[in-house]
């Protein structure tokens, strides 16, 4: 898709559909008003009718509107006028998006971006909006025969803006919005493809597609014999019963100064998770092809901001193993030794996403880092705490997790915070080692982070739990591209500072 930015006259521009809002009680919009007045009350008798009260969801497709250049009008509900939510505004731009897969119109004039919901300005919506309608061209047909069915006859959305002066704020928008959409559709293709394809292997060749695409973007894979020699048993322990041999995967994107601290993203990898000896229910095992939805997060980030060619120095560490059982897999009961030097009694072979991360978030510490955050899905405890709506949020600096707060509110993609603190380490005690890598039943999302905090004294860290909020189940299954935008943002956000 092609999105421009233009001023002028909303009723006087030939487009093949004019998307327009209408708020309830049949209130117009500005850009509606202005097009309701070329046509001489049109709109306003139309909706007289009793078709549509601008209720959130509903929508009207108009044709031959007199006085207007457009070929067809869409009208979309937009709900209360003062309190537009940014759900809401979501809920219109993926109306407007179905109403034109089905339509013949083949480029499209958007004015929603004047209906900024609560808190937003018009260059957030627009951007929202690119972004929405990039994700909603996502279609996982790489396994099908079949390809891209469903989608729009339009290759171009417009939006329109007051001014002349506001076109290059829009079209920075656009261009914001686009990186975010592919990255997250990036981070969705990787999560989707079924673990006998996308393997750790698999995802070093893909980092290394990456590299060669931008510049300024360096990959570096270490193999299962690079990490012996750093002394990576946990990272290592958790592939050792799968014939898919573990990788870790460096990838340095230089867009700031020599000198620059870099911020570092670090990604669980676990390319398929069957719980190892510790062995899962078979219901529902598919979906641990999503285990390394982390790492997919970061591809898609880097991705984002090497095409936005962001002033600042990024690094994305993707630990990727495959956790399968086997004659030499690791057992309950097994004493490991991670990079730190520190010992793990491995008390639960299912429990290893912390395994895989605190080897790669040591390794962290030779970039010197500004800030490092991790992300995996890594407890189902998160999923009872908080849902599927917002990603679990802990770190040891209050600076850091912060930002990140502010990063998903702006992003429109939340986090909230969970606690630390030393009465957690307590539940990970171990008779034999020093340390069990898990906790117990209570608080197993905070003991999981508490666990990776013994790793990452020497920075600044955060660390998101996004195992409820990756992928969906049921009929919608399918990984979202979560939290891309919200690591995108806060990237931006310390480029900026």
């Amino acid at each position: 898709m092609e999105y421009l930015v233009k001023s002028g006259k909303t009723e006087s521009q030939q487009t093949g559909c004019l998307v327009l809002g209408v708020f309830e009680k049949r209130r117009l919009s500005e850009a509606a008003k202005q097009v309701d007045t070329a046509s001489k009350g049109q709109l306003t008798a139309i909706l007289g009718k009793g078709d549509m009260d601008g209720a959130a969801g509903q929508s009207l497709m108009l044709q031959e509107i007199p006085g207007v250049s457009a070929e067809r009008i869409l009208l979309l509900g937009l709900g209360k006028e003062k309190s537009l939510t940014e759900r809401v505004y979501r809920e219109a731009v993926q109306t407007m998006f179905r109403v034109l897969s089905t339509s013949g119109a083949r480029d499209v004039l958007c004015t929603l971006g004047e209906t900024a919901p609560k808190g937003r300005d018009r260059n957030w919506a627009i951007r929202d909006a690119v972004q929405q309608v990039e994700t909603l061209l996502y279609r996982f047909d790489t396994c099908k025969s079949k390809k891209g069915n469903g989608l729009p006859n339009a290759k171009k959305i417009t939006f329109m803006v007051p001014t002349a002066a506001d076109v290059a704020p829009g079209r920075d928008a656009c261009k914001l919005g686009l990186a975010l959409g592919r990255g997250m559709n990036l981070a969705r293709e990787l999560g989707d493809l079924p673990g006998n394809i996308c393997t750790p292997v698999y995802l070093a060749e893909q980092a290394k597609k990456l590299g060669k695409r931008f510049k300024g973007l360096t990959v570096e894979t270490l193999d299962e014999k690079a990490m012996e020699k750093l002394g990576m048993g946990s990272l290592l322990s958790v592939g050792y019963g799968s014939r898919q041999e573990s990788r870790l995967i460096v990838m340095q994107y230089k867009g700031g100064g020599k000198s620059a601290e870099p911020h570092l993203l670090v990604g669980k990898g676990v390319t398929f998770d069957t719980g190892g000896v510790s062995l899962k229910p078979g219901a529902g095992m598919d979906e641990m092809k999503f285990d390394m939805c982390g790492a997919a997060s970061v591809f898609g980030t880097i991705q984002a901001v090497a095409e936005l060619e962001l002033p600042i120095n990024l690094v994305g560490i993707v630990p990727a193993a495959e956790n399968m059982p086997d004659g030499i897999a690791t057992k309950p009961g097994d004493i490991i030794t991670s990079m730190s030097g520190q010992t793990i009694e491995v008390l639960n072979t299912d429990a290893e996403g912390r395994l895989v991360l605190c080897d790669a978030l040591t390794y962290a510490e030779r970039f010197k880092p500004a800030s490092v955050i991790d992300i995996a899905t890594l407890t189902g405890a998160c999923i009872i705490a908080l849902g599927h709506h917002k990603h679990g949020l802990m770190g040891n600096n209050t600076s850091v997790v912060n930002k990140v707060l502010a990063a998903g509110r702006m992003a429109a993609d939340e986090a909230w915070q969970l606690p630390l603190g030393e009465e957690y380490d307590e539940q990970l005690k171990s008779n034999f080692a020093d340390m069990a890598n898990i906790g117990g039943r209570s608080a197993g999302s905070i003991t999981a982070a508490q666990f990776l905090a013994r790793f990452t004294g020497k920075y600044k860290w955060a660390h998101l739990d996004i195992a409820g909020t990756a992928w969906r189940t049921g009929e919608k299954k399918g990984a979202t591209g979560r939290p891309v935008p919200l690591l995108v943002q806060y990237i931006i956000d310390q480029a900026g500072d």
